[in-house]
């Protein structure tokens, strides 16, 4: 198998694995919770609620007009997803924690715009608190778009001022 064709394999595994736990996991919540349901894990540290959110990232433009919501939330980031896509595939030197990032984060951007425009949202259910740090309610492709951008910012970092 020749070098490129393994790494669009891996592209896609990556991207695919994202995408399959996010799904897998709004799914289970939406089939096994009714709405606004909430289960405490490990003390108050862990909760799962079900919720849908219609608006972006901790429910930012709710407000907004569905058309405008459709653009806003849809088809821009769609678009940003699939430039980010052509710079994977066409940026072959990509070190590997870079590569991973950018799919983390392809795969969870994926995962969120599917689900806004089958569902018309998108279903989150995690919350964390400890001592004083808490989250807003998101969802597994949150995470993965926050771990790609930890992992982006982290390796360019480290390449820009150590090698």
């Amino acid at each position: 198998m020749s070098s490129r064709l393994l790494r669009i394999l891996i592209i896609v595994l990556l991207v695919v694995a994202n995408i399959g736990c996010d799904q897998v996991s709004k799914n289970l919540i939406r089939k096994k919770m009714v709405l606004n349901e909430s289960v405490r894990f490990l003390g108050d540290h862990l909760s799962v609620t079900h919720v849908e959110n219609s608006g972006a990232f901790l429910s930012l433009g709710n407000e907004i007009s569905s058309t405008a919501k459709n653009n806003f939330l849809i088809i821009l980031p769609l678009t940003i997803l699939l430039v980010g896509l052509v710079f994977l595939l066409r940026n072959p030197q990509l070190p590997t924690p870079l590569l991973t990032g950018f799919c983390f984060i392809l795969g969870g951007g994926i995962g969120n715009i599917f689900d806004r425009a089958v569902f018309g949202s998108v279903t989150d259910f995690l919350y964390l608190q400890w001592g004083m740090f808490h989250t807003g309610i998101f969802n597994l492709a949150d995470l993965s778009i926050t771990i790609g951008v930890v992992m982006v910012a982290c390796s360019s970092l480290i390449r820009k001022y150590f090698f």
